[in-house]
């Protein structure tokens, strides 16, 4: 128990202040974790392009600012007009504000988030941007502060990752979806198994990464929860070249040409889908990809 709370409290600072940087003086905090991360200076192989210049256009500049996020869920979950929207850890609102305008007027979209100076600027972000159907809410994803099947979409970016009881993240969110409602993630998954040295030189490079699920593992829990049609798509490969550091790099130089290869693309940023059984929501049915 002590060590989750210290896992969670590691995590509410990091992005506490992460959230202060950008209130203070606006700079973009990066994802990465160590000192000669993204190539010393170059872009986060994390969280860089990963929104199209109209959509960053869009919102205000201290939104883009601050996310630290792995993917865009908004662009890939299909939102539609009238739909309610659910981002798990919210941060600095981004995806929720393009979220609130994909749905228009008649729809909704929450932000839930643990960690009051995210929640303080994200409400300032909407504010900015004068944006009315949005709420930002105070709680942590293990317990969504919603009724039970209440939501449409359940979107994330980069955050389930970061939980230490993932298995309860997905539970409750299949709670908070309607029947037929969308689980439309970005998360960071592994494919097979990694050394743990290897592993752990990875996640300290790029905290926002640490206890990412294996993709079977990933796929069995949302099915435990209750979900249908799980699928997990790769969008981004993390390389050993993107950690910049010698030592990981001279490690996998080592091994086999085929573990190279594997392990080379063993970190990758995905968009997780999946859908809580149920009479699919009109106007279209959601297609699962695989």
């Amino acid at each position: 128990m002590a060590e989750i709370v210290d896992t969670r409290e590691a995590v509410r600072q990091r992005y506490a202040q992460a959230a202060l940087q950008v209130l203070d003086d606006g700079r973009a905090p990066s994802c990465c974790g160590g000192s000669s991360c993204c190539g010393g200076g170059a872009a986060d192989p994390i969280s860089a392009d990963l929104y199209a210049t109209a959509e960053l256009a869009s919102v205000p500049a201290e939104a883009a600012a601050a996310s630290l996020g792995c993917g865009n869920p908004t662009a890939l979950a299909e939102l539609r007009p009238g739909e309610v929207v659910l981002d798990l850890g919210s941060g600095g609102g981004i995806d929720v504000l393009l979220s609130a305008r994909r749905v228009g007027p008649t729809g909704k979209a929450y932000g839930l988030d643990m960690t009051e100076e995210m929640l303080a600027l994200a409400r300032r972000n909407a504010a900015s941007a004068g944006t009315t159907n949005v709420e930002f809410l105070r709680g942590e994803i293990e317990a969504i502060p919603l009724p039970d099947a209440s939501v449409d979409v359940v979107i994330s970016n980069c955050v389930i990752n970061l939980s230490t009881d993932k298995g309860r993240v997905l539970r409750e969110a299949f709670r908070v979806l309607k029947p037929g409602g969308r689980f439309a993630v970005s998360d960071v998954v592994v494919d097979g198994p990694v050394p743990a040295t290897l592993r752990k030189q990875v996640e300290l490079w790029v905290g926002c990464i640490a206890g990412a699920l294996e993709r079977q593992d990933y796929l069995t829990q949302l099915e435990v929860a209750g979900f249908a049609e799980a699928s997990i798509e790769p969008t981004r490969y993390y390389s050993m070249d993107d950690m910049g550091d010698p030592l990981a790099s001279a490690w996998l130089a080592t091994q086999p040409a085929g573990e190279q290869e594997r392990l080379g693309r063993a970190f990758f940023g995905a968009f997780v889908r999946a859908r809580k059984p149920g009479p699919l929501s009109p106007p279209t049915a959601w297609p699962p990809r695989r």
